[in-house]
């Protein structure tokens, strides 16, 4: 039994070698946690390093590809219609504003009085000189004239037969003369009584165009009641003022270009015939009259006009049409085109532009203006005769010096309407 017991019995020995074999085999664990950390730092450092490279340098490779797509695919030109720049002479106009007046106008009444048994005439017709209009009843003024045509025979006979005494010595002078002078009564009362028919009778005293009706069938008339106007529009009178200041510029005979607001774009003539000889204390301006032909009765008495007189022409200036200069808060200007090189197209072997399409740029170029007419404009400086202006399209043109190309499209026709200064 001893011997079964001995295993159990622990010995220093045995003790020693066990803690030994409890032990763990290799280095520390304690030390291995640092060197793990390290590494894993290290590879997320280079990850980041990798991917903001990357990033980095797609933001340089997309920057350059944008430069180069913009550098080599510029906007096409602007199409836009171009004029060369001319000399002209320039007219000259003195405007003035006026109203229009009739050179026969009146509102025909009767001289005596009435009453309407028939009406000639319809509202607004032309008519002749002598037309009859308006007939009053005149019956007992017929009454009238017979009798006086009778008691003017019996004056006749009377006479006659007195005459036949006197001469025989039968009958006194005297008796001759009272049958005269009864003769002369009957006669002149005839003539009175068919002047009072004729009056009744009432006819147009010129040619022209009648106006409203201003009477009706069986209405009766006082002496000057109006029954309608009549006015002739084949000459028109041009009543207008201008400062007396122009008064060496004016004289009769000269031209007028008459436009009316009812007529837009066209122009009537007129020549000046009369000047008023004294000036307007108040407004110290004169008063001009021409006379104006008016055949296809366009216009009318009393429409308000502008009058222009035709003055001497200056010497000849720059002329451009008004759709070329682009008027601005800053000043008027226009866009001067000029060639700037040839395009890539036409290089020869040593690099030069030779034979290409040449490049055109518009340039915005300060003008002063002067006078305008018929869609024109008269240029006073900052232009010269034979450049290339931008007529039409200045709002497709961003900065000064913008590419160009001349469209085959001409250039838009001037306004209906051109303002004249």
């Amino acid at each position: 039994m001893d011997g079964d017991l001995n295993p159990l019995v622990s010995t220093p020995k045995a003790e020693a070698a066990d803690a030994v074999a409890r032990q763990p085999s290799g280095p520390p664990r304690p030390a291995a946690r640092p060197v793990k950390t390290t590494l894993w730092l290290a590879i997320v450092g280079a990850l980041l390093v990798l991917v903001l490279g990357g990033l980095y340098g797609f933001n340089r490779f997309r920057s350059h590809a944008i430069a180069t797509f913009f550098a080599h695919n510029k906007p096409p030109p602007s199409e836009i219609s171009a004029v060369t720049a001319t000399t002209e002479a320039v007219p000259r106009f003195a405007e003035g504003i006026g109203s229009l007046a009739a050179v026969q106008q009146v509102t025909v009444s009767p001289q005596v009085s009435g009453l309407v048994t028939k009406i000639f005439f319809t509202a607004g017709e032309h008519v002749t000189a002598g037309q009859t209009l308006v007939q009053l009843d005149d019956g007992p003024d017929r009454g009238d004239l017979a009798n006086y045509q009778a008691q003017a025979r019996l004056a006749a006979i009377s006479l006659q037969r007195s005459q036949l005494l006197a001469q025989r010595q039968a009958g006194p002078q005297q008796t001759v003369d009272q049958n005269r002078a009864q003769l002369d009564q009957m006669n002149a009362e005839i003539d009175k009584t068919q002047a009072i028919i004729a009056q009744k009778l009432i006819r147009a005293p010129f040619a022209g165009r009648l106006g409203l009706r201003q009477v009706n069938l069986g209405q009766y008339l006082s002496a000057g009641a109006p029954i309608v106007t009549l006015t002739n529009l084949a000459t028109l009178y041009v009543n207008f003022t201008l400062p007396s200041t122009m008064r060496p510029q004016i004289a009769l005979g000269q031209d007028v270009n008459v436009k009316s607001d009812a007529f837009a774009g066209r122009v009537f003539h007129a020549k000046i015939t009369a000047i008023e000889p004294q000036i307007s204390a108040d407004t110290r301006m004169m008063q001009i009259q021409a006379t104006m032909p008016n055949p296809d009765e366009a216009l009318l008495p009393g429409m308000f006009l502008t009058a222009e007189v035709v003055l001497p022409k200056q010497p000849p200036e720059i002329v451009l049409p008004a759709t070329a200069v682009d008027y601005t808060l800053y000043g008027d200007a226009v866009y001067v085109i000029r060639a700037a090189g040839k395009d890539a197209a036409g290089k020869d072997a040593a690099g030069e532009n030779a034979t290409g399409t040449p490049i055109l740029r518009a340039y915005r170029q300060p003008v002063t203006t002067g006078a305008q007419w018929d869609g024109k404009v008269a240029i006073l400086t900052g232009l010269k005769a034979g450049e290339r202006v931008v007529a039409a399209g200045q709002l497709k043109i961003q900065q000064s010096g913008a590419e160009v190309a001349i469209s085959k499209v001409p250039p838009p026709p001037p306004p209906a309407q051109p303002t004249l200064h």
